[in-house]
């Protein structure tokens, strides 16, 4: 387990708000000088705890006005069958998250599509039609009051 002390979590945090923030105003919001901050920075990067900056997307502007999260149940609990299962959806661009989970089901995936029909045609024609996909349950997004996702 990392060790991270009162300002390294200071220096996360506001990075996990605002990836672009110069290391003066960084600097000035978690109480250090410059050139301290920069060092403890790229002593995060070096450690592996920061692993790169992101661009925060417009969903809206790109056209996506429909998400959804979807369980999927595999028809065979086999190594196989998950490894066929992933790559498939590696290649599915709708799918923006792919998570392996516990519980009744194996996979929880997020997916982004223009629109009700686009989904249905991702659900039919996309994820349907996997022969290792046995259910396939939808929850559709109807708001997101909270979503700290980086």
């Amino acid at each position: 387990m990392t060790t991270l002390d009162d300002i390294d979590r200071r220096i996360l945090h506001v990075l996990s708000q605002d990836g672009r923030i110069s290391n003066v105003e960084l600097a000035g919001k978690v109480g250090l000088s410059p050139s301290a901050c920069l060092r403890r920075v790229q002593e995060l990067e070096r450690r592996d705890i920061i692993q790169g900056y992101r661009a925060q997307l417009n969903a809206a502007a790109l056209g996506i006005g429909f998400l959804a999260y979807v369980t999927v149940g595999l028809s065979r609990h086999t190594k196989q069958e998950q490894a066929d299962f992933e790559a498939a959806i590696k290649r599915a661009h709708q799918v923006r998250e792919c998570h392996n989970i516990t519980g009744t089901v194996e996979y929880l995936l997020r997916v982004e599509t223009t629109d009700l029909p686009a989904y249905k045609h991702f659900h039919t024609e996309v994820l349907g039609a996997l022969p290792q996909v046995s259910t396939i349950t939808s929850y559709i997004v109807m708001g997101s009051p909270k979503d700290e996702r980086g």
